[in-house]
């Protein structure tokens, strides 16, 4: 798994879900894909130990790692356990 790029979030985000990160205003956001398809609007990627799911639009990008970017089919999707 490639970093591809770190955020800082500009609201507070709570998923619906187990397959989405939650995280506050102000939290750094590390991201590890961009999901295609019909998610387009969802990233994947980590706020502390927890990993999952966020809407894009949440994220200001202020540090980029990689500039690969990788995209993931939306039918390869996170389970809940």
């Amino acid at each position: 798994t490639v970093l591809m790029c770190r955020g800082k979030a500009m609201r507070d985000f709570k998923g619906p879900d187990c397959r989405f990160v939650n995280f506050k205003k102000g939290e750094a956001v590390y991201v590890y894909y961009k999901l295609i398809g019909e998610s387009t609007e969802l990233w994947a990627g980590s706020v502390g130990s927890d990993f999952g799911y966020f809407p894009k639009d949440l994220l200001e990008i202020n540090h980029n790692y990689s500039n690969e970017e990788l995209e993931l089919p939306t039918d390869v999707s996170l389970t809940c356990f």
